[in-house]
C-alpha cells in the first residue's frame, strides 16, 4: 500500500500545472494510484448521460485527479506550503510543519 502524505481535509497549494499556486481542500485521496482530488482545481469537462427519467444529461464541470506530488501542505499556523514531518505525542504519532513546528 502505498502512503500519501495528505489526508481528506486538509488545505493544499498546487505545485505545478495550469492552476500553479491555487489552494484549496482535499477532497479524496487515492493512495492506490497516488492521486489526490482538489476542491475547484483542475476542472475538466464530462459529457454526462441522463440516467433517469427527467435527469437533465449534457457537459458537466467536475474536479479531475492529480498525482500527489504536485499538491504540499499548508501550515495552518504559518500559512507557508511545507513539508510535513512525525513526532511521537506521547504515544501517538502526529504530524507536524518542518518551519514552525506546529501540529498539523
Amino acid at each position: 500500500m502505498n502512503k500519501v502524505h495528505v489526508k481528506t481535509g486538509d488545505t493544499v497549494v498546487i505545485l505545478s500545472g495550469k492552476d500553479k499556486g491555487k489552494q484549496g481542500e482535499v477532497l479524496q485521496v487515492s493512495p492506490k494510484e497516488n492521486k489526490v482530488i482538489v476542491k475547484d482545481c483542475n476542472m475538466v469537462t464530462k459529457h454526462v448521460k441522463p440516467r433517469k427519467q427527467g435527469e437533465p444529461g449534457g457537459i458537466v464541470k467536475a474536479e479531475g485527479a492529480m498525482y500527489a506530488s504536485k499538491v504540499q501542505l499548508v501550515c495552518p499556523k504559518c500559512k507557508k506550503a511545507v513539508r510535513v514531518g512525525h513526532k511521537m505525542d506521547g504515544d501517538k504519532k502526529v504530524r507536524v510543519c518542518t518551519k514552525c513546528g506546529a501540529t498539523l
